[in-house]
């Protein structure tokens, strides 16, 4: 049997923490900045937790059962 395949797309996006919950990047930081506020432009720098309703499938794409 082959192996399993990591998504590619999910372990450039998310990483774990030491008590192995997901972090994530907040989205609207990319392009676009111009119209932006810069309360806003900071406040999407820093680095969030994934929601429980989606750990399950990110880490069944990460393969960390």
């Amino acid at each position: 049997m082959p192996k399993m395949k990591t998504n590619s797309g999910a372990k450039k996006r998310f990483n774990l923490t030491g008590t192995g919950k997901i972090k994530r990047k907040h989205a609207y930081k990319s392009h676009i900045l111009t119209k932006k506020t810069k309360k806003q432009k900071r406040n999407l720098t820093h680095v969030a937790i994934a929601n429980e309703a989606n750990t399950r499938s990110i880490r069944e794409m990460l393969l960390l059962r």
